[in-house]
């Protein structure tokens, strides 16, 4: 069972953006930028492109529903989307508030919010995913 599995269960603790029945998006604590989201499936499957068409289309609109909401509550030109996939083994796509390319750079340092920080974050995004 991979780590995004016990976040789905609720085994491990997240900062919960939006849930459906087939997808779960939370804040990634390891950000590249203010709002940076990982949205995954809730079937188990390493590589994005492995899962179903319906399963990846679906995942794809679910992504674009939370990237509107985070662009409504994080100042930023663009929601980029990259699917790297290489850390967990389970299929995600990042959601990133960018200003210039180079904010997707992974080689970039990651910033550090607190716990409190992080939950008003997410709460926001969760506020402007539920208008």
């Amino acid at each position: 069972m991979t780590i995004f599995s016990k976040i789905i269960k609720g085994e491990i603790p997240c900062y919960k953006i939006a849930e459906d029945n087939n997808f779960f998006a939370f804040l990634d604590i390891n950000p590249l930028a203010k709002g940076h989201t990982l949205v995954i499936p809730k079937i188990e499957e390493d590589y994005l492109f492995n899962l179903d068409d319906e399963t990846l289309a679906g995942m794809i609109v679910f992504s674009k529903k939370v990237a509107l909401a985070i662009g409504k509550t994080i100042t930023c030109n663009r929601v980029g989307l990259t699917v790297i996939g290489l850390e967990v083994p389970h299929a995600h796509i990042h959601l990133i508030p960018i200003t210039r390319e180079s904010d997707m750079n992974f080689g970039n340092a990651k910033l550090k919010f607190d716990k409190e920080e992080m939950a008003e974050i997410a709460r926001k995004i969760q506020l402007a995913f539920s208008i």
